[in-house]
């Protein structure tokens, strides 16, 4: 029986409790598939972050820009080997809250996660949770199935409108449906939705979601608090 409902989930900061690009971005260097002379780089970005000198758009925006330079003339078999190889070392890396989301709608909703992370380790994750649909950022290939580093797809440009064009073309309404998300780059997908979810929300998705009298949920350690 088709499921009708759909259920929408960012991955980094909503099951993941890191962030896939920097965790594919730092073993791609470490597994020497990007150049050794990254790894500073990558330190220094990090450094950035958590030290609060880049917002989290910042520091996306950034890892991006180092990620593409990279992987200009990779192979793709070599990207996906690595990004298979993350995933199965971050499985259990999940957030309390969100993993027992997914099990609970898992039956009745068709579950879609969206991030911008590259396809290939998006594509791994959502099979490691048997999510029945993905969207992550292409990169094109040339004839030779090597990386030019240029961008086809980046959904988080405008996630709202991804979903919008998934479900025209599906034949998917958006009744009942369920959208969770971190960032403002999560709010146009958790709009369209009939309960949108800020889970652990930054500033700026936390003001939008009081704004719109959204439900703020908060995992702290092993404490869930809805506000």
């Amino acid at each position: 029986m088709k499921k009708e409902k759909l259920a929408i989930f960012d991955i980094d900061g909503t099951i993941f409790r890191k962030n896939l690009h920097f965790e594919l971005l730092t073993e791609l260097v470490y597994s020497e598939v990007f150049k050794k002379t990254t790894r500073e780089q990558i330190t220094n970005l990090y450094g950035n972050w958590v030290n609060q000198r880049h917002t989290y758009e910042q520091h996306r925006d950034k890892m991006v820009s180092l990620y593409r330079e990279n992987l200009v003339g990779c192979r793709k078999k070599d990207i996906k080997k690595v990004a298979q190889k993350v995933v199965n070392l971050n499985a259990q890396r999940v957030y309390i809250f969100t993993k027992g989301l997914i099990e609970e709608l898992r039956e009745d909703y068709y579950l879609i996660i969206i991030s911008g992370s590259p396809i290939e380790i998006v594509g791994e994750y959502a099979k490691n949770f048997e999510f029945d649909k993905f969207f992550g950022s292409v990169y094109e290939l040339d004839k030779k199935s090597f990386y030019t580093g240029e961008e086809v797809s980046v959904p988080v440009w405008d996630k709202g409108k991804v979903i919008k064009d998934f479900a025209k073309k599906e034949g998917f309404s958006l009744k009942g449906s369920v959208g969770v998300g971190d960032t403002e780059s999560d709010a146009k997908f958790l709009k369209l939705v009939e309960r949108p979810i800020a889970f652990n929300p930054n500033q700026n998705l936390k003001a939008i979601a009081e704004f719109e009298n959204w439900e703020i949920v908060v995992e702290r350690k092993d404490v869930i608090y809805k506000i």
